[in-house]
């Protein structure tokens, strides 16, 4: 079932989102099963909002995440995430 994912991340500038995402894009492979990504920043820092077709895409994808945020000098675990199923996705003209 596809799950939508919010993760806080305090603290986080979008520099440091720009460098890491850099990084990230060049394996794409990392992002199977991820149907779309927005970044939002915040006065505390930024807010990511994601939709993966599963709660286990969404994992493997954070396992292997995890390493990269830690050698561009981020937390290797990101702040609050909250998961909800959704009911429907879609995206117009598709």
């Amino acid at each position: 079932m596809a799950v939508l994912i919010r993760t806080v991340l305090p603290g986080i500038t979008t520099d440091q989102y720009d460098s890491l995402n850099a990084r990230l894009q060049q394996t794409p492979e990392i992002f199977e099963g991820c149907l779309s990504h927005a970044c939002v920043p915040t006065d505390g820092g930024l807010e990511i909002y994601d939709i993966w077709e599963s709660e286990r895409h969404m994992a493997a994808f954070a396992e292997k995440m995890g390493p990269v945020a830690a050698e561009q000098g981020l937390p290797a675990q990101p702040g609050q995430t909250d998961v909800f199923p959704l009911h429907n996705h879609w995206v117009p003209g598709a």
